[in-house]
């Protein structure tokens, strides 16, 4: 029987000309049927409308007769969404459907751009609609009396879930949703005895153990996650909804739409004269711009913001006459105009746009019929999201290019297509007791209304982040932002909340304006704003960058070439320049390594060349190059693990190519080199890519004795000798940085006042040594640890790379000059060799000189290095 509500939107589809799809129509009954969980659907496929239009039906079956003149119902959906770029398109589309329906209800956002007024009207006057960030969530948890504002709420969706699942944001929402769903619970409860809703937690009795048991029983609040797809889709729900939600309230619906696909790999003409390293990939440009010429509008991703900026000078140099129909887009231009570019692309006034992941996620830009990839995205998941931008409507086809920047990253081209024919998608694991968020979150609470112990305990718990909670480390955590724990008891900053009839709750103004300011969990260096002496700001660049700069000095940002004036007050002030040469900034983090999922298949590609059986386009075309391999040295089979030696003037060089990706090999490369020098003590300097890594030393290594220990590739002793091996101490010193910062042991400074990098780093320094020698059990520090050996080293998947190694033969070969699979991984490493005056560009060709490769491709550089003294690893 079809309901009112689902007749009404029925009608608005055929009013559209549309079809309602098959999975809108399954979450259509999921949602009315009273279900959570999480929808699983590709970019450009209609997901906003196959939830929000469910929530529509819903309250029209709820208010069949006046559904078009009800308002002032107060909030009754929130829309979390990962991006602020996202809210305005959701918001557009969400808007017209209410006015073409006769629904008097008004969609509103609230995020870090919105302005005072406007969230002091939301507080006066609700929307029934509130599409927001995890940050600003957060930030409305920390207003007095904010439960009034969720007393309403019907439905929380979470969009791009995938994105933010693996991230403390992430936490960040499952925290968000536990007290949601508990405020929920105590409102339907109260409601359901004809009582008023009772809302502040210093006027509430502590919640029996039977009463969390029943919250998600009582609660009426359905929660629903949106996400492309990725490789644990059924553990992305858990978390979402938590260890509390009934196992027969859950659906899991999937598209299933064939969203067709085109991906096209170019080939450079000659591959034996294209680079073998580099990441720019400009040799290509003529290429890519007769695509682009082809085409209505072209979105070209790069995966750095200094990436972006040279190709997006690079284009202006070659082909001025696409200025005024170019743009960029990344995340450190300023949000004006990343809004103008946005609005140009939906006004089709933009025929190319250089961009990062910045324009990765929902927003829809219906003009995109092309998407150029430059370089390897690292990840089968990211590719498709990108790829995704074109064609960006249900029905249409998503065009592709992938773009190498060096010769071997065709083979990943290949991979990435076979990885998506076959639907391989990289997972995203959860994070886990993530103590920081755990305190900021806490203390948000106490700043509000404030909370109690054990009825917070029990709420935490029920996240799938802190299930595995106990009750002591609860506690540490109630003595730290009360007392300062065992450490910082004599210091008043850091006795924050205060205990009153058991409600923890901060009374302090100064505390609590503070902490306002520094909720969130997104981390970065020191950004200083880039504005016109004449006024008018272009963005923000990290500090580093800009303190290197003098009166005078020529760069480019923005598309512009810049001179810089002077910097006051956190801002550099700068001038047009009519320089066509200039600096450009670089930013921290900006190389992605290899997936595990991608280097799987990397692998499978690699063994079909070594078979002979390989038939794609790409790897074809490489044929010169693997040639070259085999006849210097060999190509590895999937059961064979390939070593090379060589001597050379530096020294004795190993390469050992597990092609696991870079985080992977820089353990790998650590561990093994200590491993060796228990043999033979040595000083080794270590190079490595997403492809293998090398070690250098200037005496013999005694490689053969190690092969035949059979603990050298073994797992036994693995976190001891990784301990060894690495300075674990160091690793975890910069990880606590970040921690520090979420868990608010360090304040960053208050609005166009920030502290300065130098001091933060040196109070978070000081609190990690602070912590370590007098109380080496800290939650915080023990998480610094646990952080460098997840992240920075990727411990489980070297523990896998060596399982894997151990049962492949081992294959070495001494090799008279660098090999193809070599070169890149020794070119790498020149960047951090001894002091010297010549290019990067000079140095790779006296190095191809050298080994008499006259064939190697020399990698393209974008300007001359600054010399640098190599990162020596002393064992």
């Amino acid at each position: 029987m079809i309901t009112k509500g689902q007749q009404v939107i029925r009608q608005w589809y055929q009013q559209k000309n549309w079809q309602q799809f098959a999975f809108q129509q399954d979450m259509e009954a999921a949602y009315l049927g009273g279900f959570s969980g999480l929808l699983n659907a590709p970019t450009g496929s209609g997901k906003t409308f196959a939830l929000f239009l469910p929530f529509l039906a819903d309250f029209i079956n709820k208010h069949p007769e006046s559904y078009a003149r009800q308002t002032n119902n107060g909030l009754l959906m929130l829309w979390i969404t990962p991006l602020r770029a996202l809210t305005n398109d959701i918001k557009k589309a969400m808007q017209e459907v209410c006015d073409e329906l006769g629904i008097p209800w008004k969609i509103a956002t609230r995020t870090g751009d919105t302005p005072a007024a406007e969230k002091q009207a939301l507080k006066k006057k609700l929307p029934e609609v509130l599409l927001t960030t995890p940050e600003s969530l957060h930030l409305m948890m920390a207003q007095k009396e904010y439960p009034k504002i969720f007393q309403n709420l019907k439905v929380v969706v979470i969009d791009e879930w995938h994105e933010l699942l693996g991230t403390k944001r992430g936490v960040q929402v499952e925290l968000g949703l536990s007290r949601l769903k508990a405020i929920c619970a105590v409102s339907s409860k109260q409601l359901a005895v004809g009582s008023g809703f009772e809302l502040q937690a210093s006027n509430r009795k502590p919640q029996t153990g039977k009463d969390c048991l029943l919250q998600t029983e009582n609660c009426q609040l359905k929660i629903w996650g949106i996400s492309a797809t990725i490789g644990n889709l059924e553990q992305a729900a858990d978390v979402l909804l938590g260890n509390d939600f009934p196992a027969d309230k859950i659906k899991m619906v999937r598209a299933n739409l064939d969203k067709k696909l085109l991906i096209k790999s170019i080939i450079p003409e000659n591959i034996e004269s294209y680079s073998w390293a580099g990441h720019i990939g400009l040799k290509l440009l003529p290429q890519v711009m007769e695509i682009v010429a082809k085409s209505v509008t072209t979105l070209i991703f790069t995966n750095t913001r200094s990436q972006s900026e040279i190709w997006y000078h690079a284009i202006l140099n070659n082909y001025p006459e696409y200025a005024g129909i170019m743009a960029m887009h990344h995340g450190s231009l300023d949000n004006e105009l990343r809004n103008w570019v946005e609005q140009a692309l939906h006004a089709q006034a933009l025929k190319v746009v250089v961009c990062t992941s910045s324009l990765d996620l929902g927003v829809d830009f219906r003009p995109v019929d092309t998407v150029v990839q430059v370089g390897s995205p690292k990840g089968v998941a990211r590719f498709m999201q990108r790829a995704g931008r074109s064609g960006h409507h249900p029905g249409a086809v998503s065009k592709a290019y992938f773009v190498p920047t060096h010769s071997l990253e065709l083979l990943e081209g290949a991979a990435l297509k076979q990885a998506i024919k076959e639907g391989i998608f990289e997972s995203r694991d959860p994070m886990l007791l993530t103590m920081d968020v755990l305190i900021q979150y806490m203390v948000t609470l106490a700043v509000s209304d404030g909370f109690r112990a054990d009825e917070l305990f029990k709420e935490v718990k029920t996240t799938f982040a802190f299930a595995d909670l106990t009750r002591n480390e609860f506690n540490q955590l109630l003595d730290f932002i009360t007392t300062g724990g065992k450490t910082l008891a004599q210091y008043d900053e850091f006795l924050k909340v205060e205990v009153e009839d058991g409600l923890f709750k901060v009374n302090s103004r100064r505390v609590a304006m503070r902490h306002r300011l520094s909720i969130g969990t997104i981390t970065s260096e020191l950004s200083i704003r880039v504005s016109w002496v004449s006024g008018g700001s272009l963005g923000t660049i990290e500090e580093s960058f800009i303190s290197k700069l003098k009166p005078g000095n020529t760069f480019w940002f923005a598309g512009r070439s810049l001179e810089f004036v002077r910097i006051k007050e956190m801002t550099a002030y700068v001038k047009k320049s009519n320089a066509t040469k200039g600096m450009i900034p670089s930013w921290a983090g900006g190389r992605m390594p290899l997936s595990s999922q991608l280097a799987a298949v990397f692998r499978d590609k690699l063994d079909e060349v070594a078979h002979g059986t390989a038939k794609d386009e790409e790897v074809i075309a490489l044929t010169p190059l693997f040639d070259l391999q085999k006849e210097l040295s060999h190509l590895p089979e999937s059961h064979e693990f390939l070593i090379e030696s060589f001597k050379s003037q530096q020294g004795h060089h190993l390469l050992f190519y597990p092609f696991e990706g870079r985080l992977v090999h820089e353990g790998m490369a650590s561990l093994l080199a200590y491993r060796i020098s228990k043999i033979k003590p040595a000083s080794f300097s270590i190079a490595m890519n997403d492809y293998g890594f090398e070690l250098l030393t200037d005496d013999d290594i005694p490689i053969e004795q190690a092969l035949e220990d059979v603990s050298f590739f073994s797992i036994n002793n693995l976190l001891e000798d990784i301990q060894h091996s690495l300075n674990a101490n160091e690793m975890a010193r910069r990880r606590f940085r970040d921690i520090a910062h979420i868990g608010g042991l360090v304040f960053t400074g208050y609005p166009g006042q920030p502290v300065k990098n130098k001091h933060l780093q040196a109070s978070t320094s000081l609190l990690f040594e602070v912590f370590s020698e007098y109380e080496p059990d800290n939650l915080l520090v023990r998480q610094a640890y646990n952080e460098a050996l997840a992240f920075q080293l990727e411990e489980f998947r070297l523990r896998m790379a060596l399982q894997r190694i151990i049962k492949q033969n081992i294959i070495l070969k001494v090799i008279e000059r660098p090999t193809p699979f070599a070169f890149p991984i020794m070119v790498d490493s020149l960047g951090r060799e001894r002091l010297t005056t010549e290019t990067l560009e000079e140095r790779i060709a006296k190095m191809a000189r050298q080994y008499g490769a006259d064939e190697v491709g020399v990698p393209e550089t974008r300007r001359p290095r600054k010399p640098g003294i190599t990162r020596k690893k002393g064992f």
